[in-house]
């Protein structure tokens, strides 16, 4: 077997190092930075939404408890009837409420028995005292008699007025008007004070609660004109609710207050916010979500798909000189959902990368489009 071997000399193998040095050189230089397309920012007025869950509740949530101890008797309404104020609701049989009104009633009798007795003594009495035939001190205490009978008698009408109050608690009427919830006990069932029957809820208007952070809120009343609170509340433009099944509720509401003191637990603020509901669509407990319009001024606007997120920070590329540097940013989204607010992080002026930012890297040259 012949073996051919090929022996390189000190001369060769570096010219052939210096080939391939200069090869990998020469397809270096003729790859040039890869292209982004790129934009200058400019301020311009964007209209944002901000939304909040709410817990929609009646103008009025009453609930109903006996005011006296019993047995129900009768249940006049059904879950979800529609009651005026005053209406009967439930009736309890309150043996003790009967007896203290009798008891009352008895009384008042005897106490008008022991008036006119000392009324007759005084009439009696006062013709002998005016000839002297009695002394005046004897018609004196005839008169005082007399004036103790009358005020036990007013205190036994008291009494019988209070008796015939708690008698008339047997009935249970609606505070308001409203829907009625559920019911909770039935018939026969032993209910006292401690007990909630059922509860009536005005839902003529209803009121959508919500809350907001401190941060949020703050940057969210600098933004308001006006000078207190009050004043900022009342520019506040009309809101809208989205249902719990996505669908918007077909009137817009109004947020009347926002509440003076931050809770210290949650750090957030409450709201209120109120809409007419003369068909009855919204019920009380019912969710949603509430949709706050917010009109801005002189705003840096950007694509979404120009940044990237890491450990929820929001991220872009600014072009500086033919390469780019990584920059956090602070963002609003847009109702399009295509597009950001900047509120901190980059000037008029910046140019940055719209498209592709997921392939870049800090640092990284780059051609501008």
């Amino acid at each position: 077997m012949n073996v051919k071997v090929i022996t390189l000399g000190v001369t060769g193998a570096l010219s052939l190092l210096l080939m391939n040095s200069c090869g990998r050189k020469q397809e270096s230089a003729e790859t040039p930075p890869q292209k982004y397309p790129t934009e200058v920012l400019s301020a311009q007025s964007a209209e944002l939404q901000q939304i909040f869950p709410v817990t929609i509740r009646g103008r009025e949530d009453v609930e109903i408890s006996p005011r006296v101890d019993g047995f129900i008797d009768a249940i006049y309404v059904d879950e979800g009837s529609v009651v005026r104020k005053g209406q009967a609701l439930f009736k309890i049989n309150s043996p003790k409420s009967e007896q203290d009104y009798n008891t009352a009633k008895a009384a008042v009798e005897s106490a008008q028995a022991s008036v006119n007795t000392a009324k007759l003594n005084v009439d009696r009495i006062r013709p002998l005292a005016e000839e002297g035939i009695v002394s005046q001190v004897q018609l004196q205490t005839y008169e005082n008699a007399y004036k103790s009978a009358l005020a036990a008698k007013a205190q036994t009408d008291a009494a019988l007025a209070n008796a015939r109050a708690t008698l008339s608690w047997a009935t249970v009427t609606s505070p308001v008007d409203g829907v009625v919830g559920t019911i909770t006990y039935r018939l026969g069932s032993l209910v006292n004070s401690a007990n909630i029957l059922t509860t009536v809820a005005n839902i003529g208007d209803v009121y959508a609660y919500f809350s907001m952070n401190e941060k949020t809120l703050m940057n969210w009343l600098k933004g308001l004109p006006g000078t207190t609170q009050a004043e900022k509340i009342k520019q506040l433009p009309p809101v809208s609710l989205i249902l719990a099944d996505g669908s918007e509720y077909e009137a817009k509401g109004k947020i009347e207050t926002i509440s003076g003191v931050v809770n210290v637990t949650t750090g957030s603020a409450n709201f209120r916010a109120q809409f007419p509901n003369e068909h009855g669509l919204l019920r009380s407990g019912t969710s949603g979500r509430i949709v706050i319009p917010q009109h801005m001024d002189s705003v840096l606007v950007i694509p979404q798909k120009s940044t990237t997120q890491l450990q929820n920070k929001y991220l872009v590329f600014k072009v500086q000189g033919d390469s780019v540097v990584q920059k956090t940013i602070e963002v609003l989204p847009m109702p399009d959902g295509k597009r950001y607010v900047i509120t901190e992080g980059l000037s008029a002026g910046d140019r940055i990368v719209t498209d592709g930012a997921i392939t870049l890297k800090n640092g990284q040259k780059i051609a501008v489009e």
